[in-house]
């Protein structure tokens, strides 16, 4: 049915080569792949350093489950239960869930699990005295992902263990934020496989192996400074996407007749 629609383009400008290829069986007739744009965005620096300010008043390690889905909080909570058995001094879980309106459904289940909770709504530029000594904190903000990332030693992406296709990891990559991710990482397949075999994001079976590689992670400093490390060299060598796309959108309206 697109066939009619885009076999009229002049050029269509794809993010991957399966992409490129799947236009072209549905019609198009000149096509070049451009890359991510998402590659191109560039993280709130602002943010990312308030983040790095707040995780070094905390004095402890931070895990973050970022941009997360429904089902998916109640699976971490069990897990983090039992990961958490008999250790002394546990690292702070912060959950960012996607849908600010599931925020206070998210703030009943770790009251639920028995987590001492404090809400990022709570307190302004500062940490509170009481955030300070949560086991949790919620992230029930909007347009600080980038403080959340900065925050965070490494996060567990949302929407990745269970079948929901997962959520951008490029974000995380650029604020030097390595990534966990389960096996359902469809809406973004590329770019996770890109990052797995860079060394930057490590693919995992379910929650608990996420929360087992994350803990190992941050039970060794040497190990996370060079997955950090490679997650920014992983966010920048694949930028370039809208330069590439806005070269080839100014020679086609200069040869254009």
């Amino acid at each position: 049915m697109l066939h009619p629609a885009v076999e009229t383009l002049a050029l269509v400008l794809a993010q991957t080569r399966a992409d490129a290829e799947r236009l072209r069986l549905a019609g198009a007739r000149e096509v070049a792949v451009s890359g991510n744009l998402k590659f191109d965005m560039a993280p709130d620096e602002a943010l990312v350093a308030r983040g790095r300010v707040w995780r070094a008043s905390l004095n402890r390690p931070v895990l973050l489950a970022a941009v997360t889905r429904e089902g998916e909080e109640q699976m971490l909570l069990v897990a983090w239960a039992r990961h958490m058995e008999g250790v002394a001094s546990k690292p702070l879980l912060v959950i960012v869930p996607r849908h600010p309106q599931r925020f206070d459904e998210v703030a009943a289940l770790l009251r639920a699990a028995g987590l001492r909770v404090a809400r990022r709504s709570s307190w302004g530029e500062v940490p509170s005295d009481e955030a300070l000594s949560a086991d949790a904190w919620l992230g029930d903000s909007m347009r600080e992902m980038s403080l959340y990332y900065g925050l965070g030693e490494v996060a567990l992406l949302g929407g990745s263990f269970a079948p929901l296709g997962g959520q951008n990891l490029i974000e995380a990559a650029a604020c030097a934020c390595p990534v966990v991710m389960g096996l359902h990482t469809f809406n973004f397949a590329e770019a996770a496989d890109l990052a797995q075999a860079a060394g930057a994001a490590i693919r995992v079976k379910d929650v608990d192996d996420g929360i087992g590689a994350a803990l190992a992670l941050l039970g060794n400093p040497a190990q996370l400074a060079e997955t950090s490390a490679k997650a920014v060299a992983f966010a920048t060598e694949h930028r370039g996407a809208a330069q590439r796309m806005a070269r080839a959108i100014s020679e086609l309206v200069m040869h254009s007749p």
